[in-house]
């Protein structure tokens, strides 16, 4: 038979038209396998060129584990949770403890009385049923007042301890300036904010938790062990309490890296949300700079470092759940039903010679006890994973204490630049006296150690206006944190007026929360400007003096409420810090550009006002029109250099 050659060739080309697809989708594969992996590789690149923004810190070094050290920790910082025996937080502990003796007693009654019911119904007695039934029915509110009133003193008392713990640590946090200190001279903790919120509530609330998971088992360990060693003998008991120690050894070692772990999540939470709240303070400068997918990847990275560590927490509590399942739960059952079984086992014991029915009440009621041991028994062991958990809290919020006690002592770690290891922040002498600013052979270097100018002095008295100018980076702020006390005082000798006498203004003011009467006094409240002697007509005055008169009106007067950071213009923020400067009347006043957003009319107004005041004025600006309102001026040069002298014999390159 002669062949089709017009069948072979169409199945030739379908052939070839399929080899031609493969192909086709061998090549698309290919390309999407590449494009994926060149993708990964690019995020890879991407998220390990952005690694060094959320590199470890020496706070990456928290171990936490249950140990000696661990306990000393929490019994320091119980003692500031619990400030005595006579304190209201003691009285919790004693209210939970009588709540959870109570509870057990209630609980042994309904076993009790849930037999008795079950054998008024096996014995078919209607009248008896009927009255056991109505006893149960009258006990059910006294139950249900227990349980709650447990309820209620756990969460009063896990609300108490923090109160007190954050009331201490704010005590601290806010002393002096150690909030600022905190963020820009320490280099330990970058989320205090996540320790002073989140990390304290958990801790507080990983005692309570600790305090009730061992309380209950252990009271009802002794209560079950101690009726049942009468009815059943020492044995029964004696093997489920063997099984306790044990279990309890195993699961404890096992859970060691609990505390670590629980840490370490803590700490990469607090930089996730650090680096968020980082997004929200600078969006404005972000969007002009179009750095979304910048700070995407940022972001990301620091997620994904949480997320990996999130994962293998996970992967290890799984595993320590199926443990605890097998050795707390389920094993603890089987050692139950073994304990149990051996008086009606063994020969010769007196249970052997009851009757059936007899015998199903005993095993009915203790058994129920046993088992209610052996739950004990299961929570007990159980309580070694709060316990773990607990360590790594105690271990951040230790560590916060003990940074907050260095920096109020005016200690503080710090990476340092090469070569500034030789430096000692607390060299330098400070001396308080009115009416004076000098700098007596005093550097000027930044708390990471890098030195501006080496030594720098000069003396400025009441009525010596001046200027402050140079290029940026020289050091004028530098020179103003030091005079302010925010950095350390490397070496030389610095006269200063006391706090309060010496008031700064940045270019951006800080407008508080609260009424306008409240912008114009800060720090002070409304309270302390009254006993002042101030009256609302001369804080109206200084706002007038300012011109922003207007704002009474269009605010509703000095109680209005608004978001003023919002309300205000740049120019009107700037105009109330004068008022406020006006009101406050130091002797001495900082002003570091903060007219830029002030017109020259306005702003000679002002300061004319600050010399009829005898307020003494320190002023970094680069507008020509403030030369008339100083007499001298300190110029930085930018390259370790300075001169002051009279404005007169300067050059204008002094402000330029």
């Amino acid at each position: 038979m002669a062949p089709n050659y017009s069948k072979i060739a169409n199945k030739n080309k379908v052939l070839a038209g399929a080899g031609a697809l493969g192909a086709v989708l061998l090549i698309v594969l290919k390309y999407r396998k590449n494009a994926k992996i060149n993708k990964k590789k690019a995020r890879k690149l991407l998220e390990e060129e952005v690694k060094y923004m959320i590199a470890d810190k020496e706070e990456a070094k928290i171990k936490a584990q249950v140990d000696r050290k661990f306990f000393s920790q929490l019994n320091r910082l119980f003692k500031i949770a619990v400030p005595g025996w006579t304190s209201r937080e003691s009285g919790l502990f004693f209210l939970i403890a009588a709540s959870l003796v109570s509870r057990s007693i209630c609980d042994l009654w309904l076993i009790n009385h849930g037999t008795k019911i079950e054998s008024a119904i096996i014995a078919m007695d209607p009248q008896l049923f009927k009255r056991r039934l109505l006893y149960y029915f009258i006990a059910i509110p006294v139950i249900s007042v227990v349980n709650n009133v447990l309820k209620y003193s756990i969460g009063a008392l896990k609300i108490q301890l923090r109160t007190h713990m954050t009331r201490h640590l704010y005590d601290e946090y806010l002393k002096n300036y150690t909030y600022y200190r905190i963020t820009n001279l320490d280099n330990r903790i970058s989320n205090a904010d996540q320790l002073l919120t989140t990390d304290i509530d958990k801790f507080c609330e990983g005692i309570t938790d600790l305090y009730c998971n061992t309380a209950k088992p252990l009271l009802d360990i002794g209560i079950y062990v101690y009726k049942l060693s009468t009815t059943l003998g020492g044995g029964t008991p004696g093997l489920m309490l063997s099984y306790l120690f044990f279990s309890g050894v195993l699961l404890t070692n096992l859970r060691r890296p609990t505390a670590r772990l629980t840490a370490v999540e803590q700490k990469l939470e607090g930089e996730f949300r650090h680096i968020n709240s980082r997004l929200i303070t600078h969006s404005e400068e972000v969007a002009f700079y179009n750095g979304n997918l910048r700070e995407k990847a940022t972001l990301m990275a620091s997620y994904n470092k949480l997320l990996n560590h999130l994962r293998k927490f996970l992967r290890f509590r799984v595993l320590m759940g199926i443990a605890d399942n097998i050795v707390a739960k389920y094993f603890a059952g089987v050692v139950g039903f073994f304990a149990v079984s051996m008086p009606f086992m063994t020969k010769g014991h007196r249970f052997t010679t009851l009757d059936t029915n007899e015998r199903s009440r005993l095993y009915y009621t203790y058994g129920r006890m046993l088992v209610k041991l052996a739950e004990a028994i299961g929570r007990l062991v159980l309580a070694g994973r709060d316990l773990t958990r607990l360590a790594g809290f105690t271990a951040r919020v230790t560590q916060l204490k003990t940074v907050l006690k260095e920096l109020n002592d005016g200690k503080y770690h710090r990476t340092m630049v090469q070569g500034a290891e030789r430096l000692r922040p607390d060299a330098g002498k400070l001396i308080f006296k009115n009416n004076t600013i000098k700098f007596h052979e005093v550097p000027l270097i930044t708390p990471n150690g890098d030195v501006l100018i080496d030594r720098i002095s000069f003396e400025i008295t009441s009525g010596m206006n001046v200027l402050v100018c140079g290029p940026n980076g020289a050091g004028k702020s530098s020179l103003f944190r030091i005079l302010g006390e925010l950095w350390p005082l490397f070496g030389g000798e610095m006269t200063k007026p006391p706090r309060g006498k010496l008031f700064y203004i940045p270019q951006r003011p800080y407008m508080t929360l609260g009424s306008l009467r409240d912008q114009l006094t800060y720090p002070h409240s409304g309270a302390e400007a009254s006993r002042r002697g101030l009256t609302d007509a001369k804080l109206e005055e200084y706002l007038r003096r300012v011109q922003l008169g207007y704002i009474l009106d269009r605010e509703g007067g000095l109680d209005a409420i608004a978001d003023w950071l919002d309300v205000l213009s740049g120019g009107e923020k700037q105009r109330i810090a004068m008022a406020r400067l006006f009101y406050h009347q130091p002797q001495f006043a900082i002003l570091d550009e903060c007219t830029s957003a002030v017109s020259v009319d306005v702003e000679g107004s002002m300061y004319r006002y600050c010399r009829e005041a005898g307020i003494t004025l320190l002023t970094v600006s680069h507008r020509k029109s403030l030369w008339q309102h100083h007499e001298y001026v300190l110029h930085l040069d930018g390259r370790g250099g300075y001169s002051f002298k009279p404005i007169s014999n300067c050059d204008e390159q002094f402000g330029s």
